[in-house]
């Protein structure tokens, strides 16, 4: 009887062990040179929204992939080494996958990431739930193109609380929770996705009262908003 518990207990360790050295193996996926399937594929998607390269996302890791990755390593403070692990990963705002299958939790990559991005997603929970993503981002990237001009206040919070400049500030309506969708949304413009290509105004042609903002010259148009200059 104790012979066979020791060799239970033998047999338990080794199955720990053998856990411990598999899991890390399997958790830490890096894309290099040469990496292909769809984490490759997911990374080129971003780079390529927030204009890092130019292209279609092919699931290919080559040489413009590379360079493309150290330029954003670059702009976030990470260690420029064109690799994309865990953390260049985080920041992009994607799960890399041991399998590549490209399925990602929205819980995972919707975490708020500082004070700025909690406001900038309520803000476009506010004002474009319920319009397509693309639309989302557009929204977001205004008011971040506002902080950019000198014709705004250089804050997102001055810009987004400037008197009069959006509806869901004077009626309360800022105050609500937003949802992954707009946390992601708020988060891709702040890492360069501008699908607006500048624009510093927005509004919906069916419901806009203001007959100043139809003097706009619209750029483009995204879901039930005219993006203007």
């Amino acid at each position: 009887m104790l012979r066979r518990l020791r060799r239970g207990a033998a047999l338990a360790c080794a199955l720990v062990l053998a856990a411990a050295l598999v899991l890390p193996a399997q958790a830490a996926v890096v894309l290099d040179i040469g990496s292909r399937g769809e984490n490759v594929r997911k990374v080129q998607q971003r780079l390529i929204q927030w204009g890092y390269m130019t292209g279609s996302a092919d699931g290919v890791y080559g040489a413009q992939t590379q360079a493309a990755v150290k330029q954003f390593q670059r702009k976030y403070g990470l260690t420029a080494d064109g690799r994309v692990g865990p953390a260049t990963a985080a920041k992009m705002g994607i799960t890399l996958t041991s399998s590549g299958s490209g399925a990602s939790s929205s819980a995972t990559t919707a975490s708020i990431v500082s004070s700025d991005h909690r406001l900038l997603s309520k803000l476009v929970y506010a004002e474009a739930r319920g319009e397509p993503y693309k639309g989302q981002v557009a929204v977001a990237a205004v008011v971040l193109n506002r902080v950019k001009s000198s014709s705004f206040p250089n804050t997102i919070s001055g810009v987004i609380y400037q008197k009069g400049a959006f509806s869901c500030v004077t009626d309360g309506q800022i105050n609500l929770t937003p949802d992954n969708t707009a946390i992601r949304a708020a988060r891709d413009a702040m890492n360069g996705w501008d699908p607006t290509g500048g624009c510093l105004y927005y509004y919906n042609p069916k419901t806009a009262s203001d007959q100043w903002i139809r003097t706009r010259t619209v750029k483009t148009v995204i879901g039930n908003h005219s993006f203007a200059v």
